[in-house]
């Protein structure tokens, strides 16, 4: 069975940690469907889309491109799952078909862990802050550039996490 090699969201290649391509065949009929595990600033940036054009490279040197639609899928890590309906004039010998009755989905989960996907790629948050502090250092706080701070709170919180 073919796997993914390579996926490219509305032009964008993202960065892939596990992934699973396959056909679902149900009672309803048949998906073409794709799990991937990605980084979390790939989800966030992607997670909130109703569909995405696609350009899926196999392993084996087929391509699919077709427009998907995003699916919620719960898991320990983050992951898009997309689908969309089976082209009539494309081939997919190649691609893994499950069914629905079928209890052993392909578990793209396992041997990741989130500090290994944030290696790769570590999410930046907005995080405010109250602080008491003597008005000097309250004046010379303000006077700061965002960037500037930004730096001197991630080396400071680095050094002390080191302890």
């Amino acid at each position: 069975m073919a796997g993914m090699k390579s996926i490219n969201l509305d032009g964008e290649e993202i960065y892939v940690f596990n992934s699973a391509i396959y056909i679902f065949e149900s009672s309803a009929g048949c998906t073409l469907e794709v799990d991937m595990i990605v980084s979390e600033v790939t989800l966030r940036k992607y997670q909130n889309r109703e569909s995405l054009i696609t350009e899926i490279e196999l392993e084996d040197g087929g391509l699919i491109s077709s427009f998907m639609f995003l699916k919620a899928v719960p898991g320990e890590l983050p992951r898009l799952s997309l689908f969309c309906e089976l082209d009539p004039d494309e081939s997919y010998e190649s691609i893994l078909r499950i069914g629905e009755d079928h209890q052993d989905f392909p578990d793209i989960e396992a041997d990741i862990t989130l500090e290994e996907i944030r290696k790769v790629e570590m999410p930046n948050e907005k995080i405010t802050l109250k602080l008491n502090l003597p008005i000097s250092q309250v004046e010379w706080l303000k006077d700061q550039k965002n960037k500037e701070l930004n730096e001197l709170f991630k080396e400071l919180l680095e050094g002390y996490l080191e302890r």
